[in-house]
């Protein structure tokens, strides 16, 4: 795919993510399709968003029409427990938005409907994105949408524990046992580690496990579950369990209480969890725990990539300012002045240079982290293989059943649903 960045005239917009004239692709050549115009956008511009970001984009989109005088961007909130169907049933009634935000695994799946525009491929340069990030768009080759906000997993742990443990944050797995022993042996926690803080068990922490051990859950279009490197992984995230330093029956809502209260000393997570440790934490605590990258495993120190996309539907009343309204999300400066609103960490690597985000020690950890993050393959059936993975791995987690029959049981449910390509 060629790619290629411009400046919108009149304007700081660095991604020119820019549509040409009016009407929709089906009523273009190809070659109109990929023009580049700099010419004046009018009219509505649908958008729906989920959750606390859509609660947010309708205040925040006020500055994007003020420098496009005569567009009136409509944004509609939508809970995510519902966005899900509210946006396959829009699809199926032809009744879709000129926008949505998706979650970052629906890109396989919303692509395989026909229903999404692909991404203008002489618009917008790929490279200005974390690489895992614009995974999240490729459909076999073919980008749908852009990459909006991203955010990955890295270690909290409680520093005046591992303080008293006599103990750094630790750099590889072995250490990572060993930390998590000193902080209950020594560090006075209940449970060393939490390798889920909810109850079940999550698939986004082992997926980091298997890709540090070098594995890959697809090869030629196929999932690949059941291989040496996966049972390697899955070892290590039984061994906690097995050696008893983390709990496999987190009650619902006892975290983060139980982090706060010094019973857990560590957990993986993401970056909206600094904000709710500041805030249920009460004064001082921020002094209390810190983050570290993700300990390297045989391989890597790869993290799990999440977050969320842009897309463009085919049946969008104003195709123009949708693409230009995406353009403008995926400027540096509105990236970062995004993340004062909604602490979502920006896609585009260039927006963690601004002074927003480079001020905060805590965050750079999770800026170095994007460096090697990856994400699930986009493949429809996507979702349905992950609740095999949770259902799976709880077991394993329970003591119900070994890595080895583990993976076996994940590869067999995963043969019989496929791919969905």
């Amino acid at each position: 795919m060629n790619t290629t960045t411009r400046r919108a005239a009149g304007g700081v917009l660095a991604l020119a993510i820019l549509a040409t004239g009016c009407g929709r692709t089906a009523d273009r050549t190809p070659e109109q399709a990929q023009n580049v115009t700099t010419g004046k956008i009018t009219g509505e511009v649908t958008v729906w968003a989920m959750g606390e970001e859509g609660k947010a984009l309708g205040g925040f989109v006020k500055d994007f029409e003020a420098a496009n005088p005569g567009v009136k961007v409509n944004v509609t909130a939508i809970g995510w427990d519902v966005a899900h169907d509210k946006i396959t049933a829009a699809i199926a009634g032809s009744a879709t938005p000129d926008v949505s935000m998706v979650g970052s695994t629906w890109s396989g799946e919303l692509a395989k409907t026909g229903a999404l525009e692909p991404t203008p491929g002489n618009l917008v340069d790929k490279s200005v994105f974390f690489p895992g990030a614009w995974q999240t768009v490729d459909v076999n080759g073919t980008a749908y949408g852009v990459p909006w906000y991203v955010e990955t997993r890295v270690l909290y742990y409680r520093t005046d524990q591992a303080k008293k443990a006599g103990v750094e944050p630790p750099r590889t797995w072995e250490e990572f046992t060993a930390f998590a022993r000193a902080l209950k042996e020594k560090g006075e926690a209940k449970n060393g580690f939490n390798q889920s803080y909810t109850q079940g068990a999550s698939w986004q922490e082992v997926l980091p496990l298997i890709w540090q051990a070098g594995g890959e859950i697809v090869k030629d279009g196929k999932y690949t579950f059941d291989t040496p490197e996966a049972l390697t992984a899955l070892k290590q995230y039984a061994s906690l369990f097995t050696q008893k330093l983390a709990p496999n029956n987190t009650p619902e809502g006892a975290f983060p209480q139980s982090f706060i209260k010094g019973e857990v000393g560590g957990f993986f997570s993401g970056p909206w969890m600094v904000g709710v440790l500041n805030n249920d934490g009460g004064p001082g605590f921020k002094d209390k725990f810190d983050v570290a990258p993700y300990p390297k495993g045989p391989v890597s120190a790869t993290s799990f990539l999440g977050g969320s996309d842009m897309v463009v539907f085919k049946k969008a009343k104003n195709r123009d300012a949708a693409w230009k309204f995406i353009q403008w999300l995926s400027e540096p400066k509105v990236q970062a002045k995004w993340y004062t609103t909604v602490k979502a960490l920006p896609a585009v690597i260039k927006a963690w240079q601004e002074p927003e985000l480079t001020a905060d020690k805590q965050l750079a950890v999770f800026g170095e982290q994007l460096k090697d993050a990856k994400t699930p393959p986009p493949f429809p059936t996507w979702e349905q293989v992950a609740r095999v993975l949770e259902t799976e791995l709880e077991k394993l987690a329970r003591g119900a059943q070994t890595p080895e029959q583990t993976l076996k049981a994940i590869q067999s449910q995963a043969d019989t649903i496929g791919t969905g390509l």
